[in-house]
Order: structure tokens, then sequence, then C-alpha cells
């Protein structure tokens, strides 16, 4: 076999290059494989295609992106997931107010009605530390210096006095207290004298002088069964006023004093401490009356009210959210007292005017 045998098939005849179709391909030969098949180059160049994932023809059209998945129907539609509304809730630590609130009356009622100068002294405990409180803050928050001790012993001597003597112990001792305010001043340099004593004179009104007028009801012969009406008609009438005002209070009663008190809370307040004081005019306190229990408890939901206005007026001037932290969740012995002892001398006066002072 000579060379002449394996020539390439001739060209066709004609111009390689179309000028207006542009160069012609030429086309492939044929090969025989191993098996002595004709094998077309083109046949295997579009394998290669087909195996690497391309069209095998040139009008192929690509494979179609899937359509996007319709929307869920409105009843599977994914809910809205911003929270509700937050509930109402109160200010402070309730199961701890409740626990010492708890503790306290346990103490108050077990000394009153087991010996009734342990009940005097349970009210001395609780001035001292009231006026240590009120003296701490007016130094710490306005730089004013009432002095301690002057207040701490006189006002034990009031509290002593006004169990004894009645009123007009009270009275000579607050005169005394006042009177060793202005001369244990008097040991300090002169500036701020005046701002001082004038401190002084009146922590000893608002603190030991009131307090007198519990141990003046607890002097009578019913004297603890005065003393626990004066107790729980002010105790109900500030219960009512919170549940009430937190579950319907809408109208403020004094926003620049206290913006948390609203009339629906005073109203609630009149309402609870009524009907409390009809309770206990006609089965605690010998001599009463139920209708007489409605003007008493009339009264102190009023007097209970201005007393908690009084003290956050103080507050607000010093700064403060609470007078102290001794407990917990009511804050300072202050901070109890607050509604209690502008009471004290309501509820006196009222219970001398119905029944007597024996």
């Amino acid at each position: 076999m000579n060379d002449s045998s394996w020539q390439p098939e001739p060209v066709p005849a004609g111009p390689a290059y179309d000028a207006q179709a542009g160069p012609q391909t030429r086309p492939m030969p044929i090969v025989p494989d191993a098996a002595g098949r004709d094998f077309d180059d083109r046949e295997a160049r579009d394998r290669g295609a087909a195996a690497a994932g391309g069209p095998l023809f040139r009008d192929e059209t690509p494979p179609q992106e899937p359509m996007p998945s319709p929307p869920p129907p409105p009843s599977q539609a994914p809910q809205d997931p911003s929270p509700p509304p937050p509930k109402k809730r109160a200010g402070r630590d309730l199961r701890a107010a409740i626990g010492v609130g708890v503790g306290l009356g346990a103490v108050i009622f077990a000394s009153l009605f087991i010996v009734k100068a342990v009940f005097v002294g349970v009210v001395v405990v609780a001035v001292v530390v009231g006026l240590w409180e009120l003296a701490s803050r007016l130094q710490e928050k306005k730089g004013i210096k009432a002095p301690l001790v002057p207040l701490a012993v006189g006002g034990a001597a009031m509290i002593i006095a006004g169990y004894v003597r009645g009123a007009e112990g009270a009275w000579v001792a607050m005169a005394l207290t006042a009177l060793a305010v202005l001369v244990w001043r008097m040991t300090e340099p002169p500036e701020d004298y005046l701002k001082d004593v004038t401190a002084g004179v009146f922590a000893a009104f608002y603190v030991p002088f009131l307090a007198t007028f519990v141990t003046m009801l607890l002097a009578a012969d019913d004297g603890p069964q005065r003393v626990v009406t004066f107790l729980v008609l002010t105790v109900v009438s500030d219960t009512g006023a919170y549940a009430v005002g937190w579950r319907f209070g809408k109208t403020k009663l004094a926003p620049r004093i206290s913006p948390g008190k609203t009339r629906e809370g005073l109203f609630g307040a009149v309402a609870f401490a009524m009907a409390a004081g009809a309770l206990c005019m006609e089965f605690l306190v010998d001599g009463g009356i139920w209708w007489q229990g409605l003007l008493l408890g009339l009264a102190v939901a009023v007097s209970a009210t201005l007393g908690d206005l009084g003290e956050s007026m103080i507050k607000r001037d010093l700064g403060i959210k609470d007078m102290g932290t001794l407990l917990p969740g009511h804050g300072g012995i202050m901070d109890r007292l607050d509604s209690l002892l502008p009471t004290a001398p309501v509820v006196w006066l009222l219970l001398a005017a119905f029944v007597g002072t024996g």
C-alpha cells in the first residue's frame, strides 16, 4: 500500500471564504476506529458537549429557571410577631411588700394585746428611726443639719408623755424639745442657724408630736381596739385607693405632686374606709355607732391622702423617691408613716367627740 491511498478527500470547488457569509467550515474527515467503524469527529465533539451538560444543537434552548412559588393563602400567611401590649404592673415588689406588712402587723398586734407598754416602745422606735431618716435626707440633699440628738430624746419623751399625761403632757414635751433644738444648735457656727433650727422644729412636730396621738388612743380603757380601728382604717384607705386607682384610675388627682394618684383612687379610698369604719365602730369601739364609723372613715380617707401628698411634696423637694430602704417593698419607716401621722390626731379627736377619751 502506497501513501497515495491515504490522500485526503478533494475539497469541493468554490471559494474557501464568502465575503458575505464569512469563512466556510471544512467538513471533518471520517477516521476508522479500532473496530473498523467510521467515527465522525463532530459526533465526538457533540458527545463531549452533552457530557458537559451543554446543548447538543445550536438551536436547542437552555433549561428554564423554576417559576417562583405562589404566595401562601391568607389562612397560611405569617402572623404579626409583635408582642401584645404590656399589662399594668405595680411599681414595687408586691411579695416583699406583703411579707414586710404582715410581719409589722404581727409585731404591732402582739404588742397591743399583750402589754400596752410594749406597744409604746414600738412607737418610740418607729419615731426615732423616722427622725433619723428625715434628718439624713435633709442633710444629704439640702445641706440642712437638723439636730438629731435632741430630736430623738425629745421625740421619745413626747410619746411617753402623751401616753401618761395625755394632750397636756404631749404639748409640754413638744415645747421642751423645740427649746432643746435651739440650744443644741448654738454649739456650732452661726451660719445656717435659722435654717437648721427651723428644720429641727418642723421635724419634731411632724414625726413625734403627731405620733403621740397614737399612744393617747392607747391610754383609753378600750385603747387597743381604738388603735386597731385607727390602723385598720388607714391601711384600708390606702389599699382601696391603690386597688381602685390601679384598675380604674384615669383622672390625675395631683399630677405635680404625685402623678400616680387619681380621683378614682380617692373615691376607692373613701368607699373602703367608710365601710371599714362602720364595722369597726359597731363591733370594736365601746359605745360606737355604725353611722359614726361612716364619718370616721370619710375623715380618715381624706387625712391619709393629704398626709401621703404632704410627704410626696417633701420628697419631690428633696429629689428622692423613698425616705429610706429599711423596709423592702415599702422604702423607709417614714414612707409607711406618711399617711398614719396626720391621721392619728383626726381619729383621736373624732373618737373623743363620739365616745369620749376614757
